[in-house]
């Protein structure tokens, strides 16, 4: 894996000019020279990068899940995250366009966006679940990029910091707006999600080594769906008004209460069947969804 710390040393490996700015850049898509390693090239990179761009022939993987960019697509990466790249087809051309911005977290001190940009979901969504932008919305992003780009190839200047600042917060806050407006045009598909949800809790609850197996984390229900868990809370909390753990929690009390109200088994025995490992965290839980503790609540089937 090649772990690159500084704009510089990435600059170097593609085989591009020395960046302009120690720790921002802007990279023309295009103009990179394409390398044909024999074997997939796993990078990791110490800064952001904010990519628009559309490469035919090139795959790419981030995380476990593979993808191409085929479609115009607008994607973040976070530092310290891992991805690879390979031809797809070495019989074929590679074709790439469109721009990457890459910004060394060192930019941001000091600044308002130090504080706020880890705040943005999108950093933790996996590549499969990218920006697809409308030609509009490219466009709006791709004059962003430009006026970034002509920023730092000007002179810099005590307000240029700060310029271009200001320009990368209108660029996440219009990816903000877009990938709201993703999941709201995507409305069938966000509830073939809920259902495929649903389905994994009742299974997963109606399991019998449920005890062994503990409580689901969104972590695995996420997995399990193939889905980055930020992704899949934002999908749901647009949905129903519910994120990941509050579905969890809505199949359990269910759950819990199918077994007080039909069958004899005691809370702790209850507690425990359903993957607690203390019975006090869960009958805080079932008064905080029913505001009646499990001992009221198989009272009132008396």
């Amino acid at each position: 894996m090649r772990h690159f710390k500084t704009l510089s040393e990435f600059h170097e490996f593609a085989q591009l000019p020395k960046p302009q700015h120690p720790l921002l850049s802007v990279v023309d898509v295009g103009a990179v020279p394409h390398q044909a390693e024999a074997e997939p090239t796993t990078m990791l990179l110490d800064f952001y990068a904010i990519s628009v761009k559309r490469m035919r022939n090139v795959s790419m993987k981030y995380g476990q899940q593979p993808f191409d960019f085929n479609e115009g697509i607008l994607s973040f990466m976070a530092p310290s995250q891992v991805f690879s790249m390979a031809v797809a087809n070495k019989a074929e051309a590679v074709e790439k366009s469109g721009w990457v911005v890459y910004i060394h977290p060192d930019f941001l001190w000091n600044t308002s966006l130090a504080k706020t940009i880890k705040q943005y979901d999108f950093w933790d969504y996996s590549l499969s679940e990218a920006l697809f932008l409308s030609a509009k919305e490219e466009a709006t992003i791709t004059n962003i990029i430009l006026a970034i780009e002509q920023e730092c190839s000007g002179n810099i200047d005590r307000f240029s910091k700060q310029i271009i600042i200001s320009q990368v917060e209108g660029l996440l806050n219009y990816a903000d707006r877009f990938y709201h407006r993703q999941f709201i045009t995507r409305e069938k598909a966000n509830h073939q999600v809920l259902e495929r949800l649903e389905t994994l809790l009742h299974e997963y609850f109606a399991s019998p080594n449920l005890a062994e197996r503990g409580l689901p984390t969104v972590h695995y229900v996420a997995e399990c769906l193939h889905l980055s868990p930020k992704y899949l809370s934002n999908i749901l909390r647009l949905a129903t008004g519910q994120n990941t753990q509050q579905h969890i929690h809505t199949q359990l009390i269910a759950k819990a209460k199918e077994k007080l109200s039909t069958t004899t088994l005691t809370v702790s025995e209850i507690a425990y069947e359903l993957g607690f490992e203390h019975v006090p965290s869960f009958s805080k839980l079932f008064k905080a969804k029913t505001s009646l503790s499990p001992g009221e609540f198989r009272a009132s089937f008396s």
